[in-house]
């Protein structure tokens, strides 16, 4: 099972983490007209609203719970001016909840109860962030099941050495490891002057592979810019209007093995995708104003995350992303094409070692090792330089157990795209229906 190498994991960690007070203004819907819906789902609609409104409640306890809102500005406006205190929210949540429970048992519309369960594990996640707002601390392993609906299945460290073995064999010499693969990564990293242009051509042929099978409404469109003091390398910022601001990190500097991925992951077939099909069909098709809001803390991120970060994989499938690098990117960023396939070797041979990045923040959020240890081994197996395992640790202590959703929504979007050897329209099929109706983490294990 091919993944995101682990050195671009930790690179990236991007798509749908918190950004606090940068986050931009809500835009695009400006109301949502529920009378569309059947008079069977009022009572869905009147428990969407109040979701709604809890949510935005939530977010003014802590910055960046609501990573993306374009629904109608008086509602956030309301929930702003006067937010209900944690313990109550907390209540209301519960209370919430169980109102679902009893709308839900008068069902009979398919979607209608896919639109319950989407709701009710909502629901179920906001509890732990207001546990924890209020002192409660949860195991790595409870916590991200809690939030995110999956418990992670964490290997041991020692369980990563024969990858390792293998990376050094690729990178021969003295000296540590990690310095080693860097030396020869740098070889490959896009010129600031170059980043523009050979980020501009990396996204536009995510888009063209992307909108060959799901099409893309109309008017789309996403701004690319350029930040710094981030810990993440990308991020989407989903503004409503089928629009989005897309930012890298330039911090440190940009591999260029990180322009395609950067163009699925927060692009297309990724998270700037997925959001417009959600406004499209789910907001403005059927009138459900809980999708105009995106809550970071819940299973919904490890659909996003993961099925942005397979979108790679999906549009490039094969050797079809090394050879746009070859072709392509390499010569607008102005790299030498390697003579031999060393470097596309080096980058899967990594890839084995992504899951480490889990046990490291296990480790750590659970207090088993303390923070100089995580940096040291966010070096060894991920094959960091000090100043890119720094900023994966000040990542892990931001997000927490988030960083599931990475490898993990992967691994499972993987799964449920590829089970049964489909040919490629099927497997673009089936993430067109990932993206763009209520699915949750349980849905992508069902066959």
């Amino acid at each position: 099972m091919k993944r995101t190498s682990a050195l671009l994991l930790a690179l990236m960690l991007t798509g749908c983490a918190a950004a606090g007070t940068e986050r931009p203004a809500a835009g695009g819907v400006a109301s949502i007209d529920v009378r569309r819906a059947p008079v069977s789902s009022q009572a869905m609609n009147d428990i969407a609203a109040a979701y709604v409104r809890l949510s935005l409640e939530i977010g003014t306890h802590e910055d960046g719970y609501i990573d993306a809102y374009y629904g109608p500005a008086d509602v956030k406006a309301a929930a702003e001016a006067a937010p209900r205190d944690k313990p109550a929210l907390l209540a209301a949540t519960r209370a919430l909840a169980a109102r679902l429970d009893l709308a839900a048992r008068r069902l009979s519309d398919p979607m209608e109860r896919r639109r319950a369960a989407f709701l009710r594990a909502q629901l179920r996640a906001a509890e732990t962030p207001l546990l924890m707002m209020q002192g409660t601390r949860f195991a790595f392993a409870d916590e991200a099941e809690r939030l995110f609906g999956v418990r992670p299945r964490l290997l041991p460290l020692a369980s990563y050495d024969g990858a390792l073995a293998k990376v050094a064999a690729l990178v021969p010499g003295d000296g540590d490891l990690a310095t080693r693969v860097e030396a020869y990564l740098d070889h490959f990293t896009i010129p600031k002057p170059r980043l523009q242009k050979t980020l501009d051509a990396a996204i536009a042929r995510c888009r063209g592979r992307s909108a060959a099978h799901i099409a893309m409404p109309k008017g789309e469109s996403f701004r690319l810019e350029f930040v710094t003091g981030k810990s993440w390398s990308g991020y989407n910022y989903y503004q409503g209007g089928y629009h989005s601001l897309i930012q890298a990190n330039t911090d440190l500097p940009i591999p260029l093995s990180h322009a395609l991925i950067l163009g699925c992951h927060e692009g297309y077939p990724g998270h700037h995708l997925l959001n417009m099909k959600l406004e499209e069909q789910l907001v403005n098709g059927r009138g459900w104003a809980e999708y105009s809001l995106y809550p970071l803390f819940s299973p919904q991120s490890l659909i996003a995350e993961g099925s942005a970060s397979y979108g790679v994989d999906l549009a490039f499938p094969g050797d079809s992303k090394a050879g746009t690098e070859r072709d392509i990117l390499m010569p607008i960023a102005e790299i030498a094409v390697p003579a031999d396939d060393r470097y596309w070797q080096l980058l899967k041979a990594i890839d084995a070692l992504s899951g480490a990045r889990l046990t490291i923040a296990q480790q750590y959020l659970d207090g088993t090792i303390d923070r100089a240890a995580a940096v040291a081994l966010t070096r060894k197996y991920l094959l960091m330089s000090p100043g890119r395992a720094e900023r994966s640790v000040r990542f892990t202590e931001q997000y927490r157990s988030y960083v599931i959703n990475y490898g993990l929504g992967e691994a499972m979007v993987r799964g449920y795209v590829e089970r049964g050897n489909p040919d490629r329209d099927e497997m673009w099929r089936r993430m067109a229906k990932i993206i763009g109706e209520p699915t949750l983490p349980a849905d992508l294990l069902r066959r």
